[in-house]
């Protein structure tokens, strides 16, 4: 099929901390490179020190490519999050909170080939934030985006493995891409569901992997055997990007290629 007739997708998972940006900045440009994406969407919500985003960091991010930025529920970890969110519509928090939070959870944005793509993020119940349901906004949203475009991309953030894939079936058919984030480890079980609908449990970290979910493996150990809170440093050791490609038909609205990307730098 002619690259006209479908939209490639980059997703880049988690972004921790300056090690995780390191990573990113080291090696967005090559993955633009191989993959010529139409858009490239990546999690942001650890990008500063492990916990939040900062205005600073967001540009930075957005300045090396990336069209959108989701987030999850550490996106208001960094209190100055709430000053210039409602200002850049390329980051998302999730669509879920109650409506006076500041920000949007979703958008439509147009790519250059001139095709309408809604970018969707949603944080899961299990284990987390009791927000609205993760499922019947989901549906909402896409009711409500389906005159524009319908091509969706949702980033499903959440703990729980069997909601993500409860979520993914629920809406397989009515949405192109799902992409779990929070758990920041790479599951191996990308696929294409019944309806069309491209999926993963969740894509993984950009970040060290010589650590605990990104953060210091000294400290993560100590707390588990002392359960003493103790403060959590993002590791700086063997670098790696995790990510996903996927191919959507813009006809149909179904995802046709997906692949897990796991790059060690």
């Amino acid at each position: 099929m002619q690259d006209n007739n479908i939209v490639k997708v980059l997703f880049i998972g988690d972004i921790v901390g300056k090690a995780g940006r390191r990573s990113l900045f080291q090696e967005l440009k090559n993955l633009k490179s191989t993959f010529t994406p139409d858009i490239t969407i990546a999690n942001c919500e650890n990008a500063a020190g492990g916990f939040g985003i900062t205005q600073e960091i967001m540009n930075d991010l957005l300045n090396t490519g990336i069209d959108i930025l989701t987030s999850g529920n550490h996106v208001w970890d960094k209190k100055e999050t709430l000053k210039f969110i409602n200002n850049e519509d390329r980051l998302l928090r999730p669509a879920n909170y109650p409506p006076d939070a500041p920000g949007k959870g979703f958008i439509v944005i147009k790519l250059e080939k001139g095709v309408e793509v809604a970018v969707i993020n949603l944080l899961g119940r299990v284990f987390m934030d009791n927000l609205d349901c993760p499922f019947r906004k989901a549906s909402a949203i896409l009711e409500e985006i389906k005159q524009n475009t319908n091509i969706s991309i949702i980033d499903f953030h959440a703990e729980a493995t069997s909601e993500k894939m409860a979520f993914a079936w629920y809406l397989d058919g009515k949405a192109s891409l799902i992409v779990g984030t929070h758990t920041h480890i790479q599951t191996a079980d990308e696929r294409i569901l019944k309806g069309g609908t491209g999926y993963i449990t969740d894509v993984g970290m950009t970040g060290s992997i010589n650590s605990v979910i990104g953060m210091r493996k000294e400290e993560a150990i100590g707390r588990f055997l002392s359960g003493i809170p103790i403060k959590f440093e993002v590791a700086t050791e063997a670098l790696a990007i995790n990510g996903l490609y996927a191919k959507i038909d813009i006809s149909s609205g179904k995802t046709l290629e997906i692949k897990r990307i796991k790059k060690l730098l």
